[in-house]
C-alpha cells in the first residue's frame, strides 16, 4: 500500500488478493478510515454488474464467425477456474474484496469508479498476443485442471485414433492387415456394442449410474476381443455388410485401439510426472500473495510463459487502470483505488511518472496481433482456389454424370457427419443443417469452419455469456453427482453445448474429409485405373470448364 501525492488530487493504492478474506478487512478499513471522494475499483462495467446480481453482455452471433470467440472464452474459463479454487479453498468468494469495495464506499456516500478495461477486449488481446504454442499450453492447462490425467489421456487416444482409422484402412494392406482381420475386427465391434448395451441395462438394475456404464463398456470391449476378434464369432453377420463397411469399420476400430492405448499410456506419464497434478493451494500464505516480491515472481514466471500474453494481461491493464485514476486525480479529487497485487507496481510506477503511459488509443479495440497476417493471406488464397476449383468441377459435372456424382459424394459424406455429430451434441436441426451444408466448401478451408456458421445459429436462439462459466465452475466442483448427469447438466449450460456444438461439427468434418479420401474415393477409382485417373479426371473436368468461362467472357 502506498500514497501518491498531486497538486489537484492524492491516490492511495491498495493491493490485494482476490480471494483473501484479509484482504476483504483491509479495503473497508482503509476506505472507512480515509473517506476519499471516490473509490476506483478493479473492475469493469460487466464484472460489476456480474458482482452486483445482474447478468454480462452475451455473445453477438456475428462476432462467433471471426472464429477466436469460443477459444477466447477457454482461455477465460481456465483464469475463471483458477480463481475459483483459491476462493474455495479459503471459503472467499472471488471479487469479494472488490464488491466489499463497491460496498463499503456505497454505504459510505463515497463515488465509485470502475477503473478497468472491459474483460471481453482484454482476453481478446490475450488470446491474440499469444503464439499457437502458449494457446496449446493453456488448452492443457484447462483439461488438466478441470480432470485428471487418465481422461486427458483417452481424451488424446480418441484423437489420435480417429486420424489413424483411415491411416490403417489406406497401408493396412501393406502391413498385413487382410480383409479376413478386418471381418473379424468388425464382427468384434458388433458384439461389443451389443453385449455392451446388454451389460449396461443389466447393470443398472444392481449397480450405479457410473458403475453400470463403466460394467457395459468393460464387458461388451471384453466379448468384442475375445468372441469375435479372438473366435470369430459373427463374422458372417459382418461380412454380409459388405467389404466398403467391412474395411471402414475394421480399420477405424484399429485406429481408436491403438489411439487408446497411446492415450492411456501418455495418461499414465502424465500423472507419474505429476503434469495433471494440480499445486496444492492450501500451501498459500494469503499474505504472501499481496506481498510485492512474491507477487512480482509470480508476475515473471507468467511473463516467461507467455511475454505477449503478459503484456495483454498485466501491463496494458496496468496502463489503462492509470490512465483512469490519473484523471481522478488530475480533477483535484482524493481517491482509493483497489486493485490486484499484481497491478500494484505497475499502476504505482506510472502514477508516480506519468508521463510513461502509451496512449490510450493503444491500449483499447482489437489486437490484430503481430507481424505481417501472411496465415490469412494464404488461407484467404487457398480458399478462394478451393472455391473456384469446386465451381469448376460442379459446372464439369454438368456435363460428365460421373464428375457430379463425385461432387455429390463429397457434399453428403461432409454434410452427414459434420450435421450428424452437431446434433448428437446439442444443436438444434437448423443450426446443424446450416453446419452440414457449408461443410462441403470449409473442411479444408483455413480460415472457416463449418462449427462457426451452426455456432452463429445456435447463437441467434440461446444467449451464452461469461455468466455460465461460474455455472460450470461449480459443476466441475461437484465431486458427489454421477459423471452421466453431471456430463446432462453441463449440456444444459449454453456456453458448455455452444462450444462442444462448434467443436463437434468442425470434427464431423474433418472426419469426413479423412474417410471420404480413405474409403470413398478408392471406389469411384476402381473404373478409372486408381486414384490418380480421378485426379485427371477432376483436373480435366475443371480445365475444361474453365476454358468455357474464358471464352464466354472474351
Amino acid at each position: 500500500m502506498s500514497e501518491h501525492a498531486a497538486s489537484e488530487g492524492r491516490v492511495r493504492v491498495v493491493g490485494t488478493a482476490h480471494v483473501s478474506a484479509d484482504s476483504v478487512r483491509e479495503v473497508e478499513d482503509v476506505i472507512a478510515d480515509e473517506r476519499p471522494d471516490v473509490v476506483a475499483v478493479e473492475l469493469d462495467e460487466g464484472r460489476y454488474r456480474q458482482l452486483q446480481g445482474g447478468t454480462p453482455d452475451d455473445i453477438e452471433p456475428g462476432d462467433l464467425l471471426r472464429g477466436n470467440t469460443v477459444f477466447q472464452f477457454l482461455a477465460y474459463w481456465m483464469l475463471s477456474w483458477v480463481q475459483a479454487r483459491l476462493g474455495e479453498k479459503f471459503d472467499v468468494k472471488p471479487g469479494a474484496d472488490m464488491l466489499a469495495a463497491v460496498e463499503t464506499a456505497e454505504s459510505l456516500g463515497i463515488d465509485v469508479a470502475l477503473v478497468d478495461r472491459d474483460i471481453q477486449t482484454t482476453i481478446q488481446r490475450f488470446w491474440a498476443r499469444m503464439t499457437f504454442l502458449e494457446k496449446l499450453r493453456v488448452a492443457g492447462g484447462l483439461a488438466f485442471g478441470v480432470t485428471d490425467s487418465r481422461v486427458v489421456g483417452v481424451m488424446l487416444g480418441v484423437v489420435v485414433g480417429v486420424f489413424l482409422g483411415p491411416l490403417v484402412g489406406l497401408f493396412g494392406p501393406s502391413f498385413g492387415l487382410t480383409g479376413a482381420l478386418l471381418t473379424r475386427v468388425t464382427a468384434g465391434v458388433l458384439l461389443a456394442l451389443g453385449s455392451g448395451f446388454v451389460l449396461q441395462t443389466v447393470g443398472e438394475r444392481f449397480l450405479g449410474p457410473d458403475e453400470s456404464l463403466a460394467f457395459g463398456i468393460g464387458g461388451g470391449l471384453a466379448v468384442g476381443l475375445v468372441a469375435g476378434v479372438g473366435l470369430g464369432v459373427g463374422t458372417g453377420v459382418a461380412a454380409g455388410l459388405g467389404s466398403f463397411a467391412v474395411r471402414a469399420v475394421g480399420s477405424l476400430a484399429i485406429g481408436l485401439a491403438v489411439g487408446l492405448v497411446v492415450g492411456l499410456v501418455a495418461g499414465v506419464v502424465f500423472g507419474e510426472l505429476g503434469l495433471a497434478e494440480a499445486d496444492d493451494v492450501e500451501e498459500f500464505d494469503m499474505e504472501a500473495l499481496t506481498d510485492s516480491d512474491v507477487v512480482s515472481v509470480m508476475m515473471e514466471e507468467f511473463r516467461q510463459f507467455s511475454p505477449g500474453g503478459a503484456q495483454a494481461l498485466i501491463d496494458e491493464r496496468d496502463a489503462y487502470i492509470a490512465h483512469n485514476l490519473h484523471d481522478l486525480r488530475s480533477s483535484g479529487r482524493d481517491v482509493v483505488a483497489v486493485v490486484g497485487a499484481g497491478h500494484r507496481d505497475g499502476v504505482e510506477s506510472y502514477l508516480a511518472n506519468p508521463e510513461t503511459l502509451p496512449p490510450m488509443e493503444s491500449l483499447v479495440g482489437e489486437s490484430k496481433g503481430g507481424g505481417f497476417p501472411w496465415g490469412k493471406i494464404v488461407g484467404g488464397a487457398v480458399s478462394v482456389a478451393f472455391v473456384g476449383f469446386f465451381v469448376l468441377l460442379a459446372m464439369a459435372g454438368v456435363r460428365n454424370g460421373f464428375l457430379l456424382q463425385l461432387f455429390a459424394a463429397w457434399f453428403v459424406v461432409n454434410g452427414v457427419f459434420a450435421a450428424g455429430l452437431a446434433r448428437l451434441s446439442g444443436a438444434r436441426w437448423p443450426s446443424a443443417l446450416v453446419g452440414g451444408a457449408v461443410a462441403w466448401m470449409t473442411s479444408i478451408n483455413p480460415l472457416l469452419a463449418p462449427g462457426w456458421f451452426t455456432g452463429y445459429m445456435e447463437l441467434r436462439h440461446t444467449p451464452v455469456n461469461v455468466a455460465d462459466i461460474g455455472r460450470l465452475n461449480e459443476l466441475l466442483s461437484d465431486e458427489e453427482t454421477p459423471i452421466r448427469q453431471l456430463v446432462g447438466q453441463m449440456f444444459d449450460v449454453p456456453l458448455f453445448r455452444l462450444i462442444m456444438v462448434v467443436a463437434m461439427t468442425n470434427v464431423g468434418s474433418i472426419v469426413a474429409s479423412l474417410l471420404f479420401v480413405t474409403y470413398v474415393l478408392p471406389l469411384f477409382a476402381a473404373n478409372l485405373g486408381g486414384v490418380d485417373g480421378v485426379t485427371n479426371l477432376m483436373l480435366e473436368g475443371a480445365r475444361n470448364s474453365a476454358e468455357l468461362v474464358w471464352r464466354s467472357l472474351t
